[in-house]
């Protein structure tokens, strides 16, 4: 079974205030719909029954977003958290959302290898590689990503939101090693053909593509109002978010 992104923002949220649902629950927010007894054990069996039995019943392929960026960017860092990452929260049964940090970054061949300047300077390209590094080796990724640009400081940032929302086989020490070892560099320059293959080509980040496509309409739509957009676009059943079908949960915690 697959965890719902909401399911643990809400149970998340619930606990920060008060609530014990989860004193019971060794396993972390990634591993709860695993396995029955995980989603008994930290009771959240019917929500993953009923996240499952949604996804199930999908015929239609979600709305794919794809953000290409950098992590300094302060267009990137408002659209990724004020936009972006509120809108999958809420959408991610109809929505998959791809990330490329590179934006407007100049890739140079060294000995076999690569090396890179970026428009904000040698932190960027640290941020970028961070982030790099995150979405190859964690399905966490994003919001840890979420957390590092919503922040005051997206570098001093970054180890303090992998210890938020990791987990035990994700440690910061095998970060620095993707980042400043070889795969970084593999992997920033799949970033790098990735953004240079646009087309159209990038004229400014963030820049924005649905469904593998780049138009001014889509990226005014998708910066004045992405959910609507999502929603409008989506051809299957709306979800409830989208105004479709409404369903009641009456699951409480009662005043004991």
């Amino acid at each position: 079974m697959k965890v719902p992104l909401l399911l643990i923002l809400t149970v998340w949220l619930n606990t920060q205030h008060g609530g014990s649902a989860l004193s019971t629950c060794s396993h972390p927010p990634s591993q709860w719909c695993s396995s029955l007894d995980s989603a008994i054990q930290c009771g959240v069996l019917k929500q993953c029954l009923e996240a499952n039995f949604t996804r199930s019943h999908q015929n239609v392929d979600p709305i794919q977003v794809g953000l290409y960026y950098e992590s300094l960017c302060p267009g990137c860092r408002l659209f990724l958290s004020n936009i972006l990452f509120p809108t999958w929260v809420l959408l991610n049964d109809i929505m998959s959302v791809t990330l490329v940090p590179y934006g407007n970054a100049q890739e140079k061949p060294v000995n076999q290898t690569y090396s890179y300047e970026c428009q904000h300077g040698e932190q960027e390209c640290l941020g970028n590689m961070i982030e790099t590094c995150l979405l190859n080796m964690t399905k966490m990724a994003f919001p840890i990503i979420f957390c590092m640009e919503s922040s005051g400081d997206v570098i001093k940032a970054a180890e303090p939101c992998v210890e938020l929302y990791g987990s035990s086989e994700l440690t910061w020490d095998n970060i620095m090693s993707c980042v400043k070892g070889d795969q970084g560099k593999q992997l920033m320059h799949q970033n790098a053909l990735k953004t240079n293959a646009l087309n159209p080509p990038h004229q400014y980040v963030p820049w924005v593509t649905i469904n593998g496509e780049h138009t001014e309409d889509l990226q005014d739509k998708a910066m004045s109002s992405l959910f609507t957009l999502v929603c409008s676009m989506y051809k299957g059943p709306k979800p409830a978010a989208c105004g479709g079908a409404q369903r009641h949960y009456r699951s409480y915690c009662h005043n004991e």
